[in-house]
Order: C-alpha cells, then sequence, then structure tokens
C-alpha cells in the first residue's frame, strides 16, 4: 500500500461509488420525492388553513426549511453510515487496502463519491421544483429559493460526514445503523428539545449571550437560521430577533460554520482510519 496521497485514485473510487448509486436509482427515487414534497408544500402548504395555490417564496422556504431538516439528514445519515463498516463485514475492505490505494484515499473517495449522489439528488429535486413556480418569482424570490437549495445540500453534506465518521468507529454494520438513528435523534429533535428546556427553565436571561453559540453545535440549527433569519416577516415569526443578535444573518458566518461540520467530521474519520 502506497504512503502518498493521490487525486487519481481517489476519483476511480468516488467515480465507483457515484456510479453505483445512480446505477441502482437511489438518486432519481430521492430527487423524485425532494421535487414532489417542494411543489406539495408550495402549492398545498396552507392547506389546513383553508388555503390552497401559491402562497409566496418567504412562506414555502419556511416550510421547506422544516421538512428539509427533518429528512434531509435522516437520508444522507442512512446514505453513509456503512460506507467504511459495510465494506470491512463483506469482506472487500481488505481488498481495497491490499491494492495501490491508500486508506485516506479510499475514504475520501467513498465520501466524494456518496457527496456527488447525494448533492445530485438534493440540486435536481428541490433544483426541478423551481421551474414551476419560476413565473411566479422575481429576481429576490429567486436567490431566496437557490439560497434554501444550497444550504440544503450544505445540511445533507454535514451529516454525511458524521456518517462516514460513525461508520469508520462502528465495529458492526448493525451498531453503526443504531449510532446513525441516535445522531439523527440527537441533533433533529433531542438537542432543540433541550435548548428550549434551558431557556424556559432560566425564562431566557441571558440567552442572547450564549444560545447563538450554542445553535452552532448543530447542523441542523445553523441551517435553520441560514434560511429564516435573513428575512424579517420569519425571524419575527420564529422568535429568532429576540434570540439572535442582527450580525447573525451574515450567510458567510452561517455558511462557514457548515463548512466546519462538514470537515471536522470528516478530518475525525480520517485520523481513526488510518
Amino acid at each position: 500500500m502506497r504512503l502518498d496521497w493521490q487525486w487519481r485514485p481517489t476519483l476511480a473510487v468516488a467515480g465507483k461509488e457515484f456510479r453505483d448509486r445512480v446505477r441502482n436509482r437511489w438518486v432519481v427515487a430521492v430527487a423524485v420525492v425532494f421535487a414532489a414534497f417542494a411543489l406539495l408544500i408550495a402549492y398545498f402548504g396552507g392547506a389546513q388553513g383553508g388555503e390552497v395555490g401559491f402562497r409566496g417564496i418567504a412562506v414555502t422556504v419556511a416550510s421547506l426549511t422544516s421538512l428539509a431538516i427533518y429528512l434531509v439528514p435522516l437520508i444522507a445519515l442512512l446514505l453513509g453510515f456503512d460506507a467504511i463498516v459495510g465494506e470491512r463485514e463483506r469482506g472487500t475492505l481488505d481488498l481495497m487496502l491490499s491494492m495501490p490505494l491508500t486508506r485516506a484515499e479510499i475514504l475520501v473517495g467513498k465520501y466524494l463519491g456518496l457527496a456527488g449522489a447525494l448533492s445530485l439528488a438534493t440540486l435536481g429535486g428541490f433544483g426541478a421544483a423551481l421551474l414551476p413556480l419560476l413565473g411566479r418569482l422575481d429576481g429576490a424570490g429567486v436567490r431566496m429559493y437557490l439560497g434554501f437549495v444550497g444550504s440544503t445540500a450544505l445540511l445533507g453534506l454535514a451529516f454525511l460526514s458524521l456518517a462516514v465518521l460513525i461508520s469508520t468507529l462502528a465495529r458492526e454494520r448493525a451498531r453503526a445503523s443504531g449510532a446513525a438513528i441516535a445522531t439523527w435523534f440527537g441533533f433533529v429533535l433531542v438537542f432543540d428539545l433541550a435548548l428550549l428546556g434551558v431557556l424556559v427553565a432560566t425564562a431566557g436571561r441571558g440567552a442572547s449571550a450564549w444560545a447563538p453559540y450554542v445553535l452552532l453545535l448543530n447542523p441542523a440549527d445553523v441551517f435553520r437560521v441560514l434560511n429564516l433569519y435573513g428575512n424579517d416577516a420569519l425571524r419575527g415569526a420564529f422568535g429568532l430577533g429576540t434570540l439572535l443578535p442582527q450580525h447573525w444573518n451574515d450567510p458567510i458566518l452561517l455558511c462557514g460554520a457548515m463548512l466546519a461540520w462538514i470537515l471536522a467530521p470528516l478530518g475525525l474519520a480520517l485520523w481513526r482510519f488510518r
């Protein structure tokens, strides 16, 4: 096994992983699900209130953000939890390590292949849903929707990094799947409930000094702030205006936090796999 790093074998591993996902129609299935949910929410999101039809891009993005927080992390975790441990259980990992491939090339290649498939499904699905809405949107509306689609792709990549980290830590595929589900519950459900409990218990005293930094510990919350805090109406509706300082609507800061959530777990996974 070589000790140096080369991009050509890395891309070869990535290409195989990506082609496997496309060949089994995983990308198409997820893209269709995303597009269908986006269109249904855009046109029928207000049906429970007796309203049917497109109600505006801000309301649509808010509804899609709530949906994506639950759906995208789950899909990303299920996609990547067996990236390494699955190869180990099937006995193919030893075969790959016997080839002129370094451990870094294998792990990064598998991550890039899975990331390409997940990003294609996300961008293709939610992007396709934009086409029927174009006639109803102005330039600002299109930018808002594209910002949502791009941040959704970042959210998926962050949880895919966590899935690959789980896959390198787990010794069995069953344990990896359980850890992936526990990670989804922890970040998507338990984290916000715990934060809400602390805010209620302290009556929100001094929350603006520490709560914004606590939100950075959860990529799902970074995604939520990134999509909801930039709009005045949504900021007030979701109570973010009283919790977060004004400078927290900087997309560069929030995108940087999302990139950190992508790179940090992947770096830990690479260290563990080596």
